[in-house]
């Protein structure tokens, strides 16, 4: 299934209005930044989205595997400082699993698909368009 999202301008200024495929989210900037920090930035959306992705292809990975009950925790941070930026994750699975498991799991969390494309990058094509 194709994400599509809708985004619109809103009152108080910076935040945004945000239609994901029909479920209605906000966006804004901290204060620091102008915003009135009603919802997360940009980029927590985007870290928002790596660590679903994450979440839930461990979690379905494991269930296919019949693994029983296993929980899966993301913790993401971005970091801004260097060259370019940077993301560290810290995965947390518990359950049930041997090491064997852990080391399947270990192979399947680099290629989420969230992460690839994170890390092969994205191409967009933009049509900007006096409204």
């Amino acid at each position: 299934m194709a994400s599509r999202v809708h985004a619109v301008t809103a009152d108080p200024r910076h935040t945004i209005q945000l239609d994901v495929n029909g479920h209605q989210l906000v966006g804004d900037e901290p204060p620091a930044l102008g915003g009135q920090d009603a919802g997360p930035p940009p980029f927590g959306f985007v870290l928002a989205g790596l660590a679903a992705c994450t979440a839930t292809t461990l979690r379905m990975y494991a269930d296919r595997k019949g693994w029983g009950e296993v929980t899966i925790t993301v913790d993401l941070v971005l970091d801004n400082s260097g060259d370019k930026p940077r993301i560290d994750r810290k995965v947390s699975a518990t359950g049930d699993l041997d090491e064997a498991a852990i080391a399947r799991l270990r192979d399947v969390v680099e290629r989420t698909p969230v992460t690839l494309a994170l890390k092969s990058g994205f191409g967009i094509d933009t049509v900007l368009e006096k409204g």
